[in-house]
């Protein structure tokens, strides 16, 4: 019965680290740019977008596709960060608590 309370202690610490850690991931951001940085996105730790910064030199009303594409690369690439840059703080702030063969 010991070992079974000790499994829920450390559960419920995990809880809470897992819950901390996301938390924080509310406050941190990552931004990438694409055509050489015309376009640059921000996205928060919880995968939001918070800011979309596009140069004038960007826009030609002539090729709108070619904006869109910068756009949508831009923002895909910070999504993709603020993914990595999260399951690196959960796996940081439960590293040696979770059961081997249980990574998230």
């Amino acid at each position: 019965m010991n070992d079974m309370m000790q499994a829920m202690q450390q559960l419920q610490q995990m809880q809470q680290k897992m819950a901390e850690a996301q938390e924080a991931l509310e406050n941190k951001s990552v931004t990438e740019e694409t055509g050489g940085g015309v376009v640059r996105a921000t996205v928060s730790g919880t995968q939001r977008l918070t800011k979309l910064e596009i140069k004038p030199e960007a826009i030609d009303p002539a090729d709108p596709a070619m904006l869109e594409d910068l756009v949508i690369t831009a923002v895909n690439k910070a999504l993709e960060s603020s993914r990595k840059m999260a399951a690196e703080d959960i796996e940081n702030a439960t590293k040696g608590m979770m059961p081997p063969g249980l990574g998230l």
